[in-house]
């Protein structure tokens, strides 16, 4: 079985399409998905796929693109998390590629994420993109991982260099790799994924977005998630059936709300 760790199915290009998107999740042996929230206004769709579909999980957060949208505190955030099917905080993190100026307000933007990580017990999920010095830095600062007494995470979307990943594993954190390493382009983040051990590994589609080949191009849904999974057994000379096993376990080890 294989579990989509991250994916935006609430979005309109899938959630028209909802029975299709399932149904093809079904084909392709995907058994669970996280439906990641990105901001507030939105989060009833997101909490209201999850109630509706067992197999489906959230989180609640704020994603450090969204500038002008309602900012979330500590305690809004724990309470949201409080329902059963929100397993994760986020996502959360910090983007200096899209955005640019004065971003203190991203950095206290994601210091809330961790302070509500930190009271809720439930993991991060984190983003991050031309900022990888800032976030680690917060993270230590915030004492985001299990043994600064938080409850660690995972690097979602991976695309920063083997440092930053081995500065996140150091903390407790997963690294979740998406479609991007499938592109012949990713010479460097497959030498990552090479390295990462399989142990502590995630696997994602951050659909709608980045389809793996030989989807690249069209609209990306969580069953393709599979093929990222083949690309990483290929890549690290093991069985897709231990990468599709560990990817899985690591994900209710991380999640482990989502285990009830």
């Amino acid at each position: 079985m294989f579990i989509d760790s991250h994916c935006h199915i609430n979005f309109p290009e899938l959630a028209a399409r909802m029975p299709e998107v399932l149904a093809k999740m079904a084909e392709n042996q995907v058994t669970h998905a996280l439906c990641v929230s990105v901001d507030l206004p939105d989060f009833p769709q997101v909490l209201a796929l999850a109630e509706q579909y067992p197999h489906i999980f959230a989180s609640v957060g704020v994603h450090p693109d969204y500038e002008d949208t309602p900012e979330p505190t500590v305690e809004q955030l724990v309470e949201l998390a409080r329902h059963p099917k929100i397993v994760a905080i986020g996502e959360t993190g910090l983007d200096y590629y899209r955005l640019e100026g004065d971003l203190e307000w991203q950095r206290e933007r994601f210091r809330t994420h961790i302070r509500a990580s930190r009271e809720s017990r439930k993991p991060l999920i984190i983003h991050t993109r031309a900022a990888s010095e800032d976030t680690i830095r917060l993270m230590q600062e915030e004492g985001a991982g299990p043994e600064a007494g938080g409850v660690g995470g995972v690097m979602h979307c991976f695309t920063e260099s083997l440092a930053v990943a081995e500065a996140a594993m150091a903390q407790g954190f997963y690294i979740s790799f998406s479609g991007i390493v499938t592109f012949k382009s990713a010479k460097d983040l497959q030498a990552v994924a090479q390295a990462v051990p399989l142990e502590r590994m995630l696997i994602e589609t951050d659909s709608p977005y980045l389809a793996p080949v030989p989807f690249r191009g069209r609209v990306n849904e969580p069953g393709y998630v599979a093929h990222v999974a083949e690309y990483i057994a290929t890549l690290k000379g093991v069985s897709l059936r231990d990468v599709a096993a560990q990817t899985s376990e690591n994900f209710f080890n991380l999640f482990q709300h989502a285990r009830s």
